[in-house]
């Protein structure tokens, strides 16, 4: 039985206004327990269900069903795993099969971009200088802009301690196994190390689990996870350079 997409609720001030001349920009966040969808001009997006399951030919068939009255010109897709020149290069850990190699041009019919889910969101919420992006959602996301520029950084599956990665402190098990309190002291630790590490000079954290901090670590600021679709609509700009944006 397909699955029925949610409304995500968003603030009326945001909807986007479609002017002549300009593509209407199909921006597809995939995330571990949903795949969030918003065209130019929609007040609203979607939401369809994620999971281990989820393979890339299931995503497009949803999508394609969820906006089978919407039309669109160009597609940015935001996928939690890296990429590089515009292709994932391993599959995602919390999803399903198939998503290297899968040409999603052929599949949507529509000029594609594809970056990493961080960096997408991270580009929506980047001011100037120096930007670390923490993505604490059902995985680990991270993403670094300096001055414009993206630099490839993978976090997640790294060492953190006790021979478990980052991800399984600060994603979503972590905060299973350990509870909220632990996790966000967790959360604190990690981002007070990557701080010395990497000498952002801001943190913003994003994901659906960043709305459980009770107190934000010094010096980061709180994301939202509409900026994704931010950064996917930058992707087809003019004013953005995609060279600037390597990943």
């Amino acid at each position: 039985m397909r699955k029925r997409s949610l409304p995500l609720r968003t603030k009326g001030t945001e909807t986007q206004v479609v002017r002549a001349g300009q593509p209407r920009i199909l921006v597809i966040d995939v995330g571990g327990t949903n795949v969030k969808v918003r065209v130019t001009g929609m007040k609203e997006a979607l939401k369809i269900p994620s999971g281990l399951t989820l393979t890339p030919q299931q995503m497009v068939r949803e999508v394609k069903h969820a906006l089978r009255d919407t039309s669109y010109d160009v597609v940015s897709i935001g996928l939690p795993a890296p990429v590089v020149h515009g292709h994932p290069i391993s599959e995602p850990h919390n999803l399903g099969p198939g998503w290297v190699g899968f040409n999603f041009v052929r599949a949507l019919g529509r000029p594609v971009k594809i970056i990493n889910d961080a960096a997408m969101q991270a580009l929506g919420s980047y001011k100037r200088g120096s930007m670390l992006f923490l993505g604490l959602g059902t995985g680990l996301g991270s993403a670094m802009i300096v001055d414009g520029v993206s630099e490839p950084i993978e976090l997640a599956h790294l060492a953190y301690k006790h021979g478990h990665t980052y991800e399984d402190y600060v994603g979503l098990r972590g905060l299973q196994r350990m509870g909220r309190k632990k996790w966000e002291r967790q959360v604190g630790k990690v981002v007070e190390q990557l701080q010395r590490a990497l000498e952002p000079q801001e943190i913003v954290l994003g994901g659906g689990n960043s709305k459980k901090l009770k107190k934000l670590p010094r010096g980061t600021r709180l994301g939202d996870n509409r900026m994704a679709f931010v950064g996917g609509c930058k992707l087809w700009t003019a004013e953005h350079d995609p060279r600037r944006f390597r990943r």
